[in-house]
């Protein structure tokens, strides 16, 4: 099965990653650059749609791959190597857009195929494959203001669940909240992100979920 498939290279790519850990525990300095190697694509992703600037995506990018460096001692396994270094990543990003007050703009294409972002929203909607296309491209525009309009934690979630596929077990581990709370950013966000969009939505003949 393609589930079980899926569970498996996750499981692997954990014990790959144990293992590596050891070797930098164990003395081997030069073993972090597997981790930069294997994480840096997923993790400027992560950081650049809550940014939307790749430069400051580099930028937070660097300190955060230091500071995992200098605090990879600590790390103890009690979670996914991953969700620890994506803890760092968010809190880092976090920091830089409370201390510059910066608003981010979205772009689909962050969100894979347009086609989640119309999901996202208007779940089980049957809209012609004509439509859709002119539909997403106004869209452009109006989500973006809609998204900035989202505290940090509600963007966060998105950014995780949405775009990042995190699950909610896996985003409460990495935000160190309950699933519970996770699932209700979400669901607020979206109905934000609805809302908001309402008027232009039903503007184009749509109907809200």
């Amino acid at each position: 099965m393609v589930g079980e498939d899926e569970a498996g290279k996750a499981a692997a790519s954990d014990v790959e990653d144990l293992e590596w850990l050891e070797r930098f525990k164990s003395g081997n300095r030069r073993a972090f650059e597997f981790f930069v190697k294997k994480y840096q694509r997923r993790l400027f992703r992560v950081i650049y749609n809550m940014t939307s600037s790749k430069e400051d995506t580099a930028d937070l990018l660097q300190d955060v791959f230091l500071k995992a460096f200098r605090s990879l001692e600590t790390f103890r396994g009690q979670s996914k190597f991953y969700t620890w270094l994506c803890r760092i990543a968010i809190n880092k990003t976090l920091d830089f857009l409370d201390a510059r007050k910066r608003k981010p703009v979205y772009s689909l294409e962050t969100w894979g195929e347009g086609e989640n972002v119309a999901e996202f929203l208007m779940p089980g909607e049957n809209i012609p494959a004509a439509d859709r296309a002119v539909l997403l491209k106004e869209l452009q525009e109006k989500l973006n203001e809609s998204l900035q309009q989202l505290s940090h934690n509600h963007r966060t979630v998105v950014v995780l669940f949405e775009i990042e596929g995190m699950s909610h077990a896996e985003i409460a581990k990495t935000l160190q909240c309950s699933e519970g709370t996770v699932r209700s950013r979400l669901h607020y966000a979206k109905e934000q992100l609805k809302q908001s969009l309402s008027r232009y939505l039903k503007g184009h003949g749509r109907t809200e979920v």
